[in-house]
């Protein structure tokens, strides 16, 4: 049917040309709407709250809390897996996201590129593995000069490390480094394009396990406290549903919790939404024994500006202004009592109606 043969198109001939654009700019903002709502509902009526994650161990509360909430009543959370931290940043940007469990010093970029965004937790630490090829006879970070070694990106605490580590060493440049996505890592690695990478597991323990590299050092070594990934919502989310994002946090804090109890059950999960084989994951969640921390999930300000002065020391960022990024409330309000079962990860929020 052609459009001058529609209702529409009849009903709205009788105006000017400025009355009709309206009326089609009405219908349009109309129709946005309708999609907006249904993308954030399911079928059931359910409000959904779409979370953006990599497959990395400072990301697991994604998996746990979109499996924790397949069934049932209340707030649904949905993970989306990225392939890159870029790609994540760019959807929380426009919208199609709710909530990014991204990479920390991502978060300052954004913020000082003007985006209204938030850290409202930090992923679980202590998570992040500098591997080197099992041929290479490099036994310290200085061994690595003349060496290809791969970051997530340069807007990551990794790249920040080795930029430390690189200075302590005067191997500034004597060191090539590459960025790539943490799922190409392994796969370039057994290629025999990259000397050395360094990322969040399970990553490394891919090539570990494969018998293609070896732990050169574990992060906490160098950088005690490390902020791999954090999660990170737009201010909108926050003023609008406070309740959401306390859920969110809420649950993610818990579901780190049950997971240092259920090494084995989160590994089972996580593996089937990280497409990653369950014995990796499981080796990566529990080597070291007891490496992963996962109770210190509250966003510190002093934290974040040390992240924001190093970029800026290395000129990713012209200042380290941080102010109005880091919103730690909701992260100290969780509840984390009884933390036993699975089905204990959605405990709801206590005196959601006053945040």
């Amino acid at each position: 049917m052609r459009y001058r043969d529609t209702r529409f198109y009849g009903w709205t001939a009788r105006f000017g040309l400025g009355a009709r654009v309206g009326a089609a700019a009405l219908l349009w903002f109309a129709l946005v709407a309708a999609l907006h709502l249904w993308v954030n509902r399911e079928e059931t009526g359910r409000t959904v709250l779409r979370m953006g994650y990599m497959p990395v161990i400072s990301n697991l509360a994604a998996p746990l809390l979109d499996f924790a909430s397949k069934d049932g009543g209340g707030l649904r959370f949905t993970a989306m897996k990225f392939s890159s931290f870029a790609e994540m940043g760019e959807a929380l940007r426009n919208g199609s996201i709710d909530a990014a469990f991204i990479i920390a010093p991502l978060a300052v970029v954004l913020r000082r590129q003007g985006e209204d965004v938030r850290i409202v937790a930090i992923g679980n630490r202590h998570e992040s593995t500098l591997v080197v090829r099992k041929d290479l006879p490099a036994r310290s970070f200085a061994d690595l000069a003349g060496r290809t070694l791969a970051v997530p990106m340069r807007f990551s605490g990794h790249f920040l490390c080795v930029k430390r580590l690189a200075e302590k060493y005067g191997i500034e440049d004597k060191l090539k480094i590459v960025e790539m996505p943490p799922p190409d890592m392994a796969a370039a690695m057994a290629a025999g394009a990259l000397d050395a990478y360094f990322v969040g597991e399970p990553m490394a323990a891919k090539t570990i396990v494969a018998g293609q590299s070896r732990v050169l050092f574990y992060v906490e070594e160098q950088w005690p406290g490390f902020i791999c990934n954090l999660v990170l919502v737009r201010g909108d989310l926050v003023r609008k549903h406070p309740e959401q994002v306390a859920a969110l946090v809420q649950g993610a804090a818990r579901a780190g919790l049950w997971a240092a109890g259920h090494v084995k059950e989160a590994a089972g999960i996580a593996s089937k939404y990280w497409g990653t084989p369950r014995p990796i994951v499981e080796y990566a969640l529990s080597t070291p024994p007891n490496r992963i921390v996962y109770d210190r999930y509250t966003p510190v300000e002093s934290e974040i500006k040390e992240l924001a002065d190093a970029m800026a020391r290395f000129k990713l960022i012209s200042t380290a202004d941080i102010r109005g990024l880091v919103e730690p409330r909701f992260a100290k309000a969780a509840d984390m009592t009884g933390v036993t079962g699975f089905a204990s990860i959605l405990k709801p929020v206590r005196n959601a109606g006053r945040l």
